[in-house]
């Protein structure tokens, strides 16, 4: 677990991952200028597992009733009804850490065979592809979709503001 004064990551490694960047300190920026760029005002805690096609494949099964792997999965601790609008959470008992006051953002997966396998597909870095998922589901976990057309360009939009705060680019 890495803690600053903002915000407590978790982070779980269960399968060989050894890329040319350190995977905390990637996690740790990335959750920070999502949470920058959405003008988040609370400290918060939020969870990544890195692990394989297979582990992320059973998990997607499991929780979504669909049976392939992906890159990566989020799970949500909160509703919003405005994507990055975090008005009101504190009139809701379920939002907070009852210890630490952390807003609750939720847990994300990622397979680190498919950061492999779509760093060549898109011909970029590892470490872009790493911080592109991260800041894909962190967007996620604060209500941002991609459903619709129109959400999904807003969330395109978003990730866009995060990858050039972090200088990762296509």
């Amino acid at each position: 677990m890495i803690e600053d004064k903002r915000v407590t990551y978790a982070i779980d490694i269960e399968t060989e991952f050894t890329p040319d960047f350190d995977p905390k300190e990637w996690y740790r920026k990335t959750v920070d200028a999502v949470l920058d760029a959405e003008k988040c005002p609370y400290e918060a805690e939020v969870n990544l597992l890195i692990t394989d096609n297979e582990s992320i494949r059973e998990i997607n099964r499991e929780q979504r009733g669909i049976d392939s792997p992906t890159d990566v999965l989020s799970f949500p601790m909160n509703d919003y009804p405005v994507p990055g609008d975090f008005s009101g959470l504190e009139e809701r008992n379920d939002c907070f850490n009852i210890e630490t006051g952390e807003l609750l953002l939720g847990d994300i997966v990622i397979s680190a065979d498919r950061i492999r396998e779509q760093s060549i597909e898109y011909g970029h870095s590892q470490l872009r592809e790493f911080a592109f998922l991260i800041a894909h589901s962190m967007l996620h976990l604060i209500g941002y979709d991609h459903i619709k057309d129109e959400d999904r360009i807003l969330m395109e939009e978003r990730q866009r503001v995060v990858m050039d705060i972090l200088d990762l680019h296509r």
